[in-house]
Formats: structure tokens, C-alpha cells, sequence
């Protein structure tokens, strides 16, 4: 007879099943009611986030563009500032040539007035004076030196300008790179989208690098790189100001001790002319004189053999009287007239030999004279000749080297042109 088997488990009553069911539909009911609350959160979450995310993409890029906006603005503003200061670099630069080109053209001056002197050095005797000329002279020496130092401080001064204006030029270009880059990574950031290819997550994006700097530190860096700038340009224009002035005063310093000195040479000369002349008259009066007067010595000599024949005669013929015989040596009218006649020569020849001792003395002391006043004109003529050489020599300041012709050679002092007679006359002299 078979039997039931039962099988070895729990066995629920019945209140139990219905409480599972039911249990089971309400717990369904309850997680479709959480599921249908999450998933209307999740809704308003991701409308919510969608927004915030658009508006957030939105407000950035717009922060983007108006960062753009401002250190594109800061790039115009440092590119204009870097073209003024290239300008004023290469205006400064020009300046500074000039006054090196004008210091240069003054080591010509300077070296005419030095040979102007040392040819002056070559004056004889008693025109070896300390004239005018030299006092001209040596005060455009100090004028042409003066002007040089005051050159040479402002070449000084521009090169040191340079040196700033070339560190603010770095300083600023440095600054432009970065304004470069920055619109480029910005630029870059503002193009990127939701589909762009090289979008990825980053470690830690949100850190803040080494060496950030906060939005006011940014802004000052670049308005003391503009600042600087446009102080270092308003100092260079001054400088080229002042060296242009300084050129210009200098040029007419000089200019003025030109004229000046040779105001003093012509004057000079004209002064040396007319004792040059004064003392060629003198000569000529003089020979002319020594002439005359060789010519009355020459008189007073046949004079004076004439009297000397004439103490002959009357010698001999109261010599011959002394001869007479006995009574007939009388002393006669003849005898007191013969006696007379010879006391009469002694004298004449006593008085015309004394006359002749002394032309032949102011003879000697005209021919002294002449002596004196020939070397005087010699001397005259060289320092004529000098002063003519070192007019020629100044006429290097006036006119471009290379048309400059020496009227006078250096070495043989001879003229190279026509003359005037009187100046013609210096040259044969000396």
C-alpha cells in the first residue's frame, strides 16, 4: 500500500500568503511611486543642470570674449606704445649721430687754430707779440673744447638714454608675447565646444598655478610697462630737444669765434701793412739819404784835395819867397796875403775834415739804421706771410675739403695764386 510522502519544508498559513501578496503589490507600488518621484527629480535635475550647464558655458564664454576684449586692448595699446618707441628709439638714435658727426666736424677747428698757432711760433724778434690774434686764438681753442665737452655730455647722456629706452622695449615686447599668447590659449579656449576632438578630463584642473597673479597685479604690471614707456619717450624727446639746442649753440659759439678771430687776423694784417709800408718808405728815404749823402762825402773829399793842392802852392810859394836876397826879403802885402791864404786852408781843411768824419759817422749810423730797418721789414714780411698762411689755412672752415686749394705752400711759403703787389713784394722779401 503506497503512502504519502511529505515534503520537509515550512508550511505557511494562509493569512500568511495573502499578507505576502499584498505586502509584494504594495512594495511594488511603492518603489514605481519612488521610482516615478526619482525620476521626476532626475528630470528637473537635468533641466535644472542642462541650464545651469548652457548658462555656465554661456557666462564663461562670455567672460572669455570680453578677456579677449581686454588684453587685445592692452595688446593695441603696447603695440602702439612699442611703434612710438621704436619711433623715438630710431629719432634719438639719429640725434645721437648728429651730435657725434658735429663732435667729429669740431676736431677740424681745433686743429686749424693749433696750426694757426704753432705757425704763429714761427714769428722773429720784436714781432713775436702777444697780440689780438693770439688771444682769439687761444680763446677759440677754449671755445672749440668747451664745445666738444658740452657734445660729448649729451652723446654720453643719449647712449645712456638708449640703453633704457631698449630695456623698456624688451620689457614691453616681453609683455607683448604674453598678451600674444594669451589671446591665442583664450582664443583657443573660446573655438573649443561639446564636439570638439581634443576635449578631455585634466588632473586637477582647478589648482592654482605657481606665479598666478591676481587681476590688479595683471592690470598694474602692464600700466607700469606703459607708464615707463611713455616716461622713458617724453625723456628722450627732451634729450633730443637738448642736444639739438645744444648743436645749434654750439655751431653758433663757434661760428662767432670764427668771425671773431678772423676780424682779428685782418685787422692784424692791415695793422702789419702799414708799418710794413711805413718802414719801406722809411727805407727808401733812408738809401736815398745814404745816397745824398755818399754823394757830399765825395765832394767833401775832392774838396778837400782840392784844399790840400791849394796848401801846396801857397807852402811852395812862400817856401820859394824865403829865397829872396838880402833887402828883398820883405814882408809884402803877398807875403801877409800868402801867410794868410795858408792859415785860411789849415782851417778850411781842419773844418772840412771834421765835416767829413762826420758824414762818414752818420753814414755808418745810417747804414746801422738800414741794417735795423731791413731785418725790421723781414720780420714784418714773415709775420705777414704767417698771417696770409694762416688765413688760407682757416679757409678749410668755409668750404668742403675737397675744394680746398692752399693759395700759400707749407713748407716753402710760396704763393700758389695771384697776389697783390705789396703782398708779392712780402713773399720776394722773405
Amino acid at each position: 500500500m503506497a503512502t504519502l510522502s511529505v515534503k520537509p519544508s515550512q508550511r505557511f498559513q494562509l493569512p500568511d500568503w495573502h499578507t505576502n501578496s499584498y505586502l509584494l503589490s504594495t512594495n511594488a507600488q511603492l518603489q514605481r511611486d519612488a521610482s516615478h518621484q526619482i525620476r521626476q527629480e532626475a528630470r528637473v535635475l537635468r533641466n535644472e543642470t542642462n541650464n545651469q550647464t548652457i548658462w555656465d558655458e554661456h557666462d564663461n564664454r562670455t567672460r572669455l570674449v570680453e578677456r579677449i576684449d581686454t588684453v587685445n586692448r592692452w595688446k593695441e595699446m603696447l603695440d602702439k606704445c612699442l611703434t612710438d618707441l621704436d619711433a623715438e628709439i630710431d629719432a634719438l638714435t639719429q640725434m645721437k649721430d648728429s651730435a657725434e658727426r658735429n663732435l667729429q666736424a669740431k676736431n677740424l677747428p681745433l686743429d686749424v687754430a693749433i696750426e694757426c698757432l704753432t705757425l704763429r711760433e714761427s714769428r722773429r724778434d720784436i714781432d713775436v707779440v702777444k697780440d689780438p690774434v693770439e688771444d682769439e686764438l687761444h680763446k677759440e681753442v677754449e671755445v672749440i673744447e668747451a664745445t666738444k665737452k658740452a657734445l660729448q655730455q649729451k652723446v654720453s647722456q643719449a647712449f645712456e638714454q638708449l640703453c633704457l629706452l631698449q630695456e623698456v622695449r624688451q620689457q614691453l615686447n616681453s609683455d607683448h608675447r604674453g598678451k600674444m599668447e594669451t589671446l591665442e590659449i583664450d582664443r583657443g579656449c573660446l573655438s573649443l565646444n561639446l564636439r570638439s576632438p581634443n576635449i578631455s578630463l585634466k588632473v586637477d584642473p582647478t589648482r592654482v598655478p605657481d606665479g598666478s597673479t591676481t587681476l590688479q597685479q595683471w592690470d598694474d604690471f602692464s600700466q607700469f610697462n606703459k607708464d615707463r614707456g611713455e616716461a622713458e619717450m617724453k625723456a628722450a624727446t627732451e634729450l633730443r630737444e637738448a642736444i639739438a639746442l645744444t648743436i645749434a649753440e654750439t655751431n653758433n659759439e663757434l661760428e662767432a669765434q670764427r668771425v671773431a678771430t678772423e676780424f682779428a687776423f685782418r685787422k692784424r694784417l692791415r695793422e702789419m701793412e702799414k708799418v710794413y709800408s711805413e718802414l719801406k718808405w722809411q727805407e727808401k728815404n733812408t738809401l736815398e739819404e745814404i745816397a745824398e749823402l755818399q754823394e757830399d762825402i765825395r765832394h767833401l773829399e775832392e774838396d778837400l784835395r782840392t784844399k790840400f793842392l791849394s796848401l801846396k802852392l801857397s807852402h811852395t810859394r812862400l817856401e820859394a819867397r824865403t829865397y829872396r836876397p838880402n833887402v828883398e826879403l820883405c814882408r809884402d802885402q803877398a807875403q801877409y796875403g800868402l801867410t794868410d791864404e795858408v792859415h785860411q786852408l789849415e782851417a778850411t781843411i781842419a773844418a772840412l775834415k771834421q765835416k767829413l768824419a762826420q758824414a762818414q759817422d752818420t753814414l755808418d749810423a745810417l747804414y746801422k739804421h738800414l741794417a735795423r730797418l731791413q731785418a725790421d721789414i723781414a720780420c714784418k714780411a714773415n709775420s705777414m706771410l704767417l698771417d696770409t698762411k694762416c688765413m688760407d689755412t682757416r679757409r678749410k672752415l668755409t668750404m668742403p675739403a675737397e675744394k680746398f686749394v692752399p693759395e700759400v705752400d707749407t713748407f716753402t711759403r710760396t704763393t700758389n695764386s695771384i697776389l697783390s703787389p705789396l703782398k708779392s713784394c712780402h713773399l720776394e722779401l722773405a
